[in-house]
C-alpha cells in the first residue's frame, strides 16, 4: 500500500519538475495542484505518517519528518480549509432543510394540527360539538348539532344545519358532495374538515390550529450530519408502473404504483429501494425501514424524497430522511414499507425517534 502511494507521489514530483533539483518546490507545486482531490489528500496524510523512516526513492532526496512537515504543512492546511469549507456548506444546507421541515410541521397547516380521525359508517354521521355525536368537534368551535355527513358506497355528501357558519371554497354551504383527499374542505373558524380515504375505508379528518398535539410538541431529533450517507444511485424505470399492495398503520391496504427502483452502494453494501414518482415533476419518494427502526428511529418507517432522476441517476441524501406524521400524531394514517424496502443495513442518518411522550 505504501509503495503504491510513493509511486504516485513520484509521478506528481516528476510532473512538477522536482526531480533535478528544487525538489522541495516541486513537492509543494505538485501537491498543491493535486491536493484538491480526495484520493491525493489521503496520500498526503500517508506521507506524514511514514516520513520518519522513508525516502522518496528515485529523486535522490531523503526527507526527515521535520522537512516533510515544513513542505506539506501549507498544503495540508489549504486542503483542510477547502474541505472544511465544503463540509460546512453542505452541513449548513442540510441544517436549513431540517429547520424548514420542522417549521412546516409546526405551521397552521402542518401535520401537528390534525386533531381527529372519524371513521364513516353507512348512512348519517352527525357532527358538531355534542360529545355524544358521531364526529365530535372541539368544545365551543361549532354548534352542538352542525349537520351530518351522508355516506353511501364511498360517496359522501355533507348537509349543513341552518345557522352553522360553515364555508366550502370561501362560500357558505348547505349541501355538497365531498371528494376524498381533495381541496373540498369545510371551514369553521380555526377548524377544517375533509374526507380522507384509507384504503377502502373513509374517514372525516379534523384539522384544528389549536390542537393539543401542536401545543404539546417539543422538537425533532436528528443524527449528526454525515456526508457519507449522501450517495448517487442508479435509477431503473419499470416498463410499466408496477402496482403493489402496501399496508398502512391503520391496517388498511393501499394500492400503490411504483415507477422504478434505485440501486446504490452505501458503506460497501449494495442496496436497492423501490420508488414512487410524482406524475407532474418526476420527483421520487421512498418509504423504507432499516436496522435502526424501532431503536434509534421510528419503528414503522421513514420517508425520503429526491429530485427527478437525471441521465439515469439520482442523489439519495439520507441526512434528509424524515419520519411519517404517525411518529408525532395518533390521528394520521401512514404507509408501511413493502418487504423489498426493508434494508438490512443501519441508516444512522436523518430523523431519529420523536421523544415527546404523548
Amino acid at each position: 500500500m505504501f509503495a503504491a502511494k510513493l509511486s504516485f507521489l513520484k509521478l506528481l514530483l516528476r510532473a512538477a519538475g522536482g526531480e533535478d533539483g528544487g525538489v522541495i518546490a516541486g513537492i509543494r507545486a505538485a501537491a498543491m495542484l493535486a491536493s484538491k482531490t480526495p484520493f491525493v489528500k489521503l496520500l498526503l496524510r500517508a506521507a506524514f505518517a511514514i516520513a520518519p523512516a522513508c525516502a522518496l526513492g528515485g529523486v535522490g532526496v531523503v526527507a526527515d519528518a521535520a522537512t516533510l512537515a515544513s513542505v506539506f504543512a501549507p498544503v495540508a492546511d489549504a486542503a483542510a480549509l477547502a474541505t472544511t469549507a465544503e463540509d460546512l456548506a453542505y452541513r449548513a444546507s442540510v441544517e436549513k432543510w431540517r429547520a424548514d421541515y420542522e417549521n412546516d410541521l409546526k405551521s397552521d397547516h402542518g401535520w401537528l394540527t390534525i386533531s381527529g380521525l372519524f371513521w364513516l359508517h353507512e348512512g348519517e354521521n352527525r357532527f358538531g360539538s355534542d360529545p355524544l355525536g358521531d364526529i365530535v368537534l372541539p368544545a365551543g368551535s361549532a354548534p352542538a348539532d352542525a349537520g351530518y355527513f351522508e355516506f353511501h358506497h364511498g360517496k359522501t355528501t355533507v348537509h349543513v344545519k341552518a345557522g352553522a357558519p360553515i364555508t366550502l371554497g370561501g362560500k357558505p354551504i348547505e349541501t355538497a358532495e365531498l371528494r376524498p383527499d381533495s381541496s373540498d374542505r369545510l371551514v369553521l373558524g380555526d377548524i377544517s374538515l375533509w374526507i380522507h380515504a384509507s384504503g377502502e375505508r373513509y374517514t372525516v379528518r379534523l384539522q384544528d390550529k389549536n390542537s393539543k398535539v401542536r401545543k404539546a410538541f417539543t422538537k425533532l431529533e436528528w443524527f449528526p450530519v454525515d456526508e457519507s450517507y449522501r450517495v448517487t444511485a442508479h435509477f431503473q424505470l419499470y416498463d410499466e408502473p408496477k402496482q403493489i399492495e402496501m399496508q398502512n398503520e391503520a391496517g388498511d391496504t393501499l394500492h400503490v404504483p411504483l415507477a422504478g427502483y434505485v440501486t446504490f452502494t452505501l458503506r460497501g453494501q449494495e442496496l436497492r429501494l423501490d420508488a414512487q414518482a410524482d406524475d407532474k415533476t418526476g420527483e421520487l419518494s421512498f418509504v423504507f425501514r432499516d436496522l435502526t427502526s424501532g431503536k434509534e428511529t421510528y419503528g414503522a418507517s421513514r420517508f425520503l424524497d429526491t429530485d427527478a432522476p437525471h441521465h439515469g441517476e439520482v442523489v439519495l441524501d439520507f441526512n434528509k430522511a424524515y419520519n411519517p406524521p404517525c411518529a408525532y400524531n395518533p390521528y394520521t394514517t401512514c404507509p408501511l414499507p413493502p418487504p423489498q424496502n426493508r434494508l438490512r443495513a443501519r441508516i444512522e442518518a436523518g430523523e431519529m425517534n420523536y421523544k415527546h411522550d404523548r
